[in-house]
């Protein structure tokens, strides 16, 4: 993707993991138009993989019909609470009544800034100046009970409550949507992930990823971290990354690997809820 000064290299990968049969988690990287998405889903067999399905489906679906020059965050908001309906239709009418969902990470570069959408735990970071940040905050019980001083931030992460979620995409007709915009600096960095990621790799750990030269070593490198510590959930990661135009040859030499990066599709077999 290039616009102006910049052009916008991108990995995206999702996997099963090492313990559940199927893969929930879904992910999309529309380049060219400048969006990338990252869904995990809940629900169980025919239920979590579903939603999240929808979720990028219907992303993708808006973003080729406006075409870049008329995507923005209202008509990604649009978006989301379109997939919102349609995944909530679907658990009423085609799972007699279920409750299913999924979690959302909606990243967009336009005019030399970012703007970042999501509901649910899965996250989104930002690499500066050799520094991993997280930059979205959990919509899950356990940090409401960190704001709310009843735990510690650092008990968070093994918490016994800290895979309730208290926002989903799809669990109700109603959905609040968070925001975050900023401006993109050179050699900013990316990542969107599913907490099959985050579950498994501190923030330090993410960040020594980051120290590799391509965006596709920054990618590989994280998910084969989640993976060699057992990868208990689905992984899936998305990291893009911000190049000035004197940068753009060497980072191309570098893309032109991407080409021989697996890709893993979902897995169905039957399996329990997230």
């Amino acid at each position: 993707m290039k616009h102006a000064n910049w052009s916008f290299f991108s990995f995206s990968q999702t996997h099963p993991g090492k313990v559940r049969a199927y893969n929930e988690d879904a992910c999309l990287a529309l380049q060219k138009e400048g969006v990338w998405v990252v869904a995990d889903g809940m629900g169980g067999h025919e239920g979590g993989d579903i939603a999240s399905r929808i979720l990028v489906d219907t992303v993708e679906q808006t973003v080729v019909r406006l075409g870049k020059e008329y995507i923005n965050p209202d008509r990604l908001r649009e978006a989301l609470l379109d997939a919102n309906e349609r995944i909530f239709q679907y658990g009423q009418h085609d799972l007699s009544e279920s409750t299913i969902g999924t979690t959302a990470i909606v990243l967009l570069i336009e005019n030399g800034n970012f703007h970042c959408l999501w509901v649910g735990d899965s996250r989104f970071y930002l690499y500066r100046d050799q520094v991993l940040i997280q930059k979205s905050k959990d919509h899950s019980q356990v940090m409401e009970m960190v704001e709310q001083g009843l735990i510690g931030a650092r008990d968070a992460e093994d918490h016994p409550m800290a895979n309730v979620i208290t926002r989903a995409v799809g669990v109700d007709r109603y959905l609040m949507i968070d925001q975050l915009s900023g401006s993109i600096l050179p050699n900013d960095q990316f990542l969107l992930c599913s907490d099959g990621l985050s579950k498994e790799l501190t923030l330090q750990d993410m960040n020594a990823c980051f120290q590799a030269q391509s965006v596709n070593d920054v990618g590989l490198a994280l998910m084969h971290s989640a993976l060699v510590r057992g990868a208990s959930d689905n992984v899936t990661c998305v990291v893009v990354k911000a190049s000035q135009q004197q940068a753009i040859a060497a980072q191309t030499r570098h893309q032109y690997l991407d080409a021989t990066v697996p890709v893993f599709t979902h897995q169905r077999a039957i399996r329990g809820s997230e």
